[in-house]
C-alpha cells in the first residue's frame, strides 16, 4: 500500500509559478512510477507529466512542455512538480498517482495508487 499527499497548490495570477509536491509513504514507495494529473471541472481528468524508475521519463503533455518540470527527490520519497509561466486554463485539482510498475506513463489507468488532490487556480 503506497499513501500519496499532494501538497503546494493555492491560487497565483497569470504568469506566476508554483511548485506541487507529492509525498509517498509505504513500503517501497520510492521503486514506484509517479504521475501528475489534473481534472478541471466539468472536463476529464488529463496527463501533465510523469517520472518513472530507472532512466524513464520524465514525459510530457503537450500543454506542459516547456513551462513544467517534474522531479524527483528519492531520499525523500517526494516527487515535484513545478509549474511556470501558468495561464487561468491550468487551473484544476491536480493529483499525483503512483505506478508499481516504476515506468511511469500517460494512461491514468496505469496507476494503482492516488493522492486526494490540490488546487490550482489560476487568476487572469
Amino acid at each position: 500500500q503506497v499513501h500519496l499527499v499532494e501538497s503546494g497548490g493555492g491560487m497565483v495570477q497569470a504568469g506566476g509559478s508554483l511548485r506541487l509536491s507529492c509525498a509517498a509513504s509505504g513500503r517501497t514507495s520510492s521503486a514506484y512510477g509517479v504521475g501528475w494529473f489534473r481534472q478541471a471541472p466539468g472536463k476529464e481528468r488529463e496527463f501533465v507529466a510523469a517520472i518513472g524508475r530507472w532512466g524513464f521519463g520524465p514525459y510530457y503533455s503537450d500543454f506542459a512542455k516547456g513551462r513544467f518540470t517534474i522531479s524527483r527527490a528519492n531520499a525523500q520519497n517526494t516527487v515535484y512538480l513545478q509549474m511556470s509561466s501558468l495561464k487561468p486554463e491550468d487551473t484544476a485539482v491536480y493529483y499525483c498517482a503512483a505506478d508499481v510498475s516504476g515506468r511511469g506513463s500517460s494512461r491514468y489507468q496505469d496507476y494503482e495508487y492516488w493522492g486526494q488532490g490540490t488546487q490550482v487556480t489560476v487568476s487572469s
